[in-house]
């Protein structure tokens, strides 16, 4: 019997990379959408006062508020939680991908990766630590 390979092959990589892209922009085009019919279901009758401007709520402003919102089924929550979710995906891709060079055991490509996801979540951190 002919031993297997276990190491991923890059046509694997690949399919799992555009399914996990996939999964994520589709969950959240949903969660963006339901919490854009909670909204609209809600304050879609009421009209807007543009003589006094209101920001965001300062519990949208901060990732733990955004879910907080979002759990207790706030639309505006929803609706952020959506965009974190979309804002997500492409940096679990980049995550995913050093796993992946790491099973092909390629030294180069998960050091040039985990460079890449330390600029990405440095600048998502607004470029501070």
């Amino acid at each position: 019997m002919p031993k297997q390979n276990s190491r991923w092959t890059d046509r694997q990589i690949e399919l799992i990379i555009g399914k996990l892209l996939r999964i994520g922009v589709i969950l959240a085009a949903f969660v963006v959408f339901a919490g854009g019919i909670y909204y609209l279901a809600y304050y879609g009758a009421s009209s807007p006062d543009y003589r006094v401007f209101r920001g965001e709520p300062t519990d949208l402003r901060h990732v733990r508020g955004i879910v907080q919102d979002a759990f207790a089924l706030h639309s505006r929550g929803l609706i952020q939680l959506g965009l974190l979710l979309l804002i997500a995906t492409p940096v679990a891709r980049v995550a995913f991908s050093i796993l992946a060079f790491a099973v092909q055991r390629d030294r180069v490509y998960v050091v040039v990766t985990i460079i890449v996801l330390s600029v990405l979540m440095f600048s998502l951190a607004g470029g501070h630590i």
